[in-house]
């Protein structure tokens, strides 16, 4: 993937060209659900074969910022859009985050 395509991922989503529901279901909940869960499984494979547990940390919560990303995208997103949808989006994109950084 070339550096372009990627400033354009974030650029689109951060700007609000996306609409709010792929944002919130495609993005961030399967892909970014994914994302956390493979983390969580390396790190755990990590700590299995007894690595330094700042290694294990720093894989098991690699995943954050984006996190953050996402959630402040769905947030900036639904603040333009409006309306119940957009409201229930930002509650749901803020109890995923609180959701991804416990477990």
């Amino acid at each position: 993937m070339s550096p372009g395509v990627v400033r354009s991922f974030f650029r689109s989503r951060w700007l609000g060209q996306v609409r709010l529901d792929r944002l919130f279901w495609r993005d961030m909940v399967l892909v970014g659900t994914a994302i956390n869960i493979a983390s969580s499984v390396t790190a755990l494979i990590l700590l299995g074969l007894k690595m330094p547990l700042g290694l294990v940390l720093a894989v098991h919560f690699a995943p954050v910022p984006y996190n953050i990303f996402l959630t402040s995208a769905v947030w900036r997103t639904a603040e333009r859009t409006g309306g119940a949808k957009a409201s229930l989006a930002m509650l749901g994109s803020a109890l995923w985050l609180i959701a991804t950084v416990v477990v």
